[in-house]
């Protein structure tokens, strides 16, 4: 089972069903059906499994118009609903996180919880 990362507790993880936006995967990209461990920082020490969840939704999106992307830009509501104030937030971040990436196709994944099972902090 693959790991999902979390680098922070977003307040959509409480929900029944959450999105996550991802870059497509170069060697097996994310699948609808693919149940995934969901886990805080999942290369830190502070590393906590939240649950399990199962990709119940994918949908392409381009993170900023450039040149070349066919497909839907991300939308204001989209990055609302995953966490942020607005698209160009939401794209302030990523470049943060991962540098000029941002513009690059990415999926929009729907997960839905199947099990939640948080680990405690080891100390």
């Amino acid at each position: 089972m693959r790991i999902l990362g979390m680098s922070q507790m977003w307040p959509k993880l409480d929900n029944p069903s959450f999105t996550s936006f991802r870059f497509a995967r170069r060697d097996r990209d994310w699948a609808v059906g693919e149940m995934v461990s969901v886990v805080f920082r999942p290369r830190s020490k502070d590393r906590r499994v939240l649950g399990m969840a199962e990709i119940v939704g994918k949908v392409a999106r381009c993170m900023a118009p450039h040149i070349g992307c066919d497909l839907p830009f991300l939308t204001d509501a989209e990055a609302q609903y995953d966490g942020f104030e607005s698209s160009a937030k939401m794209q302030q971040w990523l470049v943060s996180i991962y540098g000029g990436h941002s513009s690059a196709h990415m999926n929009k994944l729907t997960l839905k919880w199947r099990e939640r099972a948080v680990q405690e902090v080891p100390k």
